[in-house]
């Protein structure tokens, strides 16, 4: 079953993670982006976050407060973008950024660097963040993928090491892909035209593969034959 859209939209950029908030009220909000956070404390952990707050207007009193919470729980807020100029300058007297850097181009992967015959490609090097992957096939990454970076694929993908980053499997409508790691934490998992937050770490710490099964988005060891 698909997820309804929620009021709180992340997404990697190169300098750390954007968060866009809806039209719901400020404690709503901040109230579930900190939910998302303490459901998976060690994805977020050092991490930078620029906030998009929308139209909302803030004071000095909340901005603030908000900010030192990120801080409690190891995140940075560097940057506040706002339509208010209430906001703008509310962020400007806390030392906060009102404008962020055009993204630079992002590093594609071309079919020419696949294997033909196998119909996948093989990267040998972590993606790190601003990193987009796009490719037909399958993809399979000896490496990390980092917050930030994306892996969109025809295919299925696995990460022969730690998966942070954004991914979407199946991308051209294959619901029979599945996304495998050494280590499941990726910021979203989208196979097909579905989209989930990711799996529960298996603490055991085997190889785990996502899929679609029954309309659920599970997660299990990887077992041979």
């Amino acid at each position: 079953m698909a997820k309804e859209p929620s009021i709180v939209q992340i997404k990697g950029i190169r300098e750390g993670l954007m968060v866009s908030f809806g039209d719901a009220d400020w404690e709503a909000l901040t109230s579930a982006l900190i939910n998302q956070i303490d459901e998976r404390p060690t994805f977020y952990q050092s991490a930078r976050m620029a906030l998009d707050v929308g139209s909302h207007a803030l004071h000095v009193a909340e901005l603030a407060s908000f900010r030192d919470i990120l801080s409690e729980h190891g995140i940075t807020l560097w940057a506040v973008l706002s339509g208010s100029s209430t906001t703008e300058q509310t962020a400007q007297n806390l030392g906060l950024a009102t404008r962020i850097s055009k993204p630079k181009p992002v590093e594609t992967i071309e079919a020419a660097e696949a294997i033909p015959d196998d119909k996948a490609l093989w990267i040998q090097h972590t993606l790190r963040s601003g990193t987009r992957i796009e490719f037909s096939g399958n993809v399979v990454v000896f490496g990390d993928v980092n917050p930030g970076a994306e892996i969109v694929a025809g295919g299925s993908v696995l990460v022969w090491g730690r998966l942070r980053g954004f991914v979407h499997a199946g991308a051209e409508g294959n619901e029979e892909a599945v996304v495998g790691a050494l280590e499941f934490s990726p910021m979203q998992l989208r196979i097909a035209g579905k989209i989930a937050v990711s799996p529960k770490k298996n603490s055991k710490g085997n190889v785990e593969i996502a899929k679609w099964k029954d309309g659920n988005l599970i997660a299990e060891p990887w077992k041979s034959g």
